[in-house]
């Protein structure tokens, strides 16, 4: 039987296009279970929505979660309900979030210059690195990336080739679904700054229609968007007279929020940080700014607001963030897609020097030859990555050769790209790169997901406690209560580690055949060590198991061991 091959090139193109996203980014769903830091903790809230019925207030363990909006965790939850499967569930959100992005991406470098220059800002966002890392995790990112691009199309849509006062309508309120996903969603109306300045300076193809009555369309939306969370979430709060409600409110409405970014308690970075952040990790296509900067500023001169407004948009969104002491590298990734937007009108007549094609396949060796050496260091077991499996993940010797071989694979994979594909430099750089995203995907995923998701621990703990004890966590990790193969009882998360042990401890003592689980940073003096057996290694740290009886008299802690435990429950906290 033969296939249809469609004869249309660009059918061809497009197919050729979203086959290879969904392989790239698709690869391994399915396979594995929550991984840190994050993904853990979003999907056991969302477990404990459809367990309680609760999805207004988002509970992780006994206490509220209020450190982010419940949009993701509704998602996983929903997508739980249609799927019945929470390892396909956790990852949806963030696949087709992925191939939403692309879509807007490739459609307004359509719509804005041609089919083609759509089609090269779709595989160079596809490809940056940041972009397939995010969107094969459990983030909030690639979500909050996906609202803030669809309300950039509208945006942009209506302003550039407008009017457009449906794309209007969808830019404000992609951009109010955003905000209610993470709060910098808001960010995404910054795009009508320089639209309004090229308006004022009378750039020729800016039209903002400001005096129509329409243009309320656009805030009406967003405020429609931002009430469907929060309106029933003040009004249950209100109602109930609960005090935690209210607490709940005034954490994620505004410590979370406007406390967080002017006075941020974690990942202080210095201001430039984000600049390394897309000089790093923006590859592949970062490596044609230095090129792309002056042809910019020459389209800036002609006056061609195509350009004008994603790049001041980007520049707006990378001020706001390093204005900020608290910095991560997914806070800009939402200007990612634009960035590849207005890149994508360059790429062809630069990937036609030879010199571009050449760098281009130096980076594909490159690329190739990094995995297979890794590979080989793996094998021999002296190196430091071999030791980094063996004691931060815990894997045994079978599993890390297994490793070894994965990573030879996938550096044989692209040298064989590389080669048979050396007059293409560019295919040959974006096949190694498939290849490295599939094989990890479908291999990675199953190697280190028992020691990733604490399902490994958890299954050895179950083993030894026996199916009729107990089990409480102390000094816990999301994946420990994710991963339990029992209800498991916890003394809350938030809670200083000295106070959940002591919780624990008289926990422990109300009944036989209650055990405690309990990372080694957090074990204390009173603690018979000789007691006391090691569960495992997951997640680069060590568990212990507590019998009833291994303490001895009242926990309370020396000032040394508080002062390291406060420190470790705060590196905790910021991962």
């Amino acid at each position: 039987m033969r296939l249809p091959i469609p004869r249309s090139a660009p059918v061809r193109d497009a197919l050729l296009l979203w086959l290879t996203a969904l392989l790239v980014l698709g690869a391994g769903l399915g396979l594995r279970d929550p991984w840190p830091a994050d993904e853990p903790r979003f999907a056991l809230v969302a477990r404990q929505m459809v367990e309680s019925g609760n999805w207004l207030f988002p509970h992780r363990g006994i206490e509220l979660y209020s450190d982010k909006p419940p949009m993701l965790m509704w998602l996983q939850a929903a997508f739980h309900t249609l799927t019945g499967s929470w390892r396909v569930a956790f990852l949806l959100p963030s696949l087709l979030a992925a191939l939403g992005t692309l879509w807007c991406v490739q459609d307004l470098g359509r719509r804005l210059w041609t089919r083609k220059v759509g089609l090269y800002a779709a595989w160079a966002l596809l490809f940056a690195f940041q972009f397939t890392w995010q969107a094969k995790k459990a983030q909030i990112d690639p979500l909050v990336t996906f609202f803030i691009t669809l309300a950039n199309y509208g945006l942009l849509r209506h302003l550039l080739l407008g009017p457009d006062w449906r794309g209007w309508a969808l830019g404000w309120f992609a951009a109010g679904i955003g905000t209610i996903t993470k709060g910098v969603g808001v960010l995404a109306l910054l795009m009508l700054v320089p639209a309004a300045l090229a308006c004022w300076r009378g750039w020729p193809g800016v039209r903002a229609h400001a005096r129509d009555p329409r243009f309320w369309l656009g805030p009406l939306a967003f405020m429609a968007a931002v009430s469907l969370w929060l309106a029933p979430v003040l009004a249950a709060a209100l109602s109930s007279g609960l005090p935690e409600h209210r607490a709940y409110l005034d954490d994620i409405l505004f410590r979370q929020t406007a406390e967080r970014y002017s006075r941020s308690w974690d990942h202080h970075q210095p201001p430039w940080y984000h600049l390394r952040v897309m000089a790093t990790m923006w590859i592949p296509p970062a490596l044609a700014l230095p090129w792309a900067l002056p042809a910019w500023w020459r389209r800036l001169r002609r006056r061609d607001p195509r350009y004008l407004l994603p790049l001041a948009w980007w520049g707006l969104v990378v001020v706001f963030f390093s204005l900020s002491p608290g910095k991560r590298d997914v806070y800009v990734m939402p200007a990612l897609p634009m960035m590849c937007l207005v890149l994508a009108p360059l790429l062809p007549g630069l990937l036609r020097r030879g010199w571009a094609r050449a760098l281009v396949l130096l980076l594909a060796l490159g690329v190739a030859v990094a995995f297979a050496a890794a590979g080989l260091s793996v094998l021999e077991g002296g190196g430091s990555l071999a030791g980094r499996l063996r004691e931060e993940r815990g894997l045994d010797a079978a599993s890390i050769r297994a490793a070894g071989w994965m990573l030879l694979g996938i550096g044989a994979w692209g040298l064989g790209c590389a080669l048979l594909l050396r007059r293409r430099a560019t295919a040959a750089l974006l096949a190694g790169l498939a290849g490295v995203w599939v094989v990890f995907g479908l291999v990675g995923y199953r190697l280190l997901n028992d020691a990733s998701s604490a399902r490994g621990l958890m299954a050895a703990v179950g083993q030894r406690i026996g199916p009729e004890a107990e089990l409480g966590l102390v000094a816990w990790k999301e994946q420990n209560l994710l991963m339990a193969d029992r209800p498991a009882t916890n003394f809350g998360f938030k809670r200083s580690w000295d106070a959940q042990l002591r919780l624990g401890l008289e926990w422990q003592a109300q009944a036989p055949g209650r055990w405690l689980l309990l990372q080694e940073d957090a074990l204390e003096g009173c603690i018979d060590r000789q007691r006391i057996e090691l569960a495992g290694v997951a997640n680069r740290r060590r568990w212990w198991l507590v019998p009833a009886g291994a303490a001895g008299g009242r926990c309370l802690p020396t000032a040394a061991e508080r002062a390291a435990a406060a420190r470790r429950q705060t590196e905790d906290v910021d991962e």
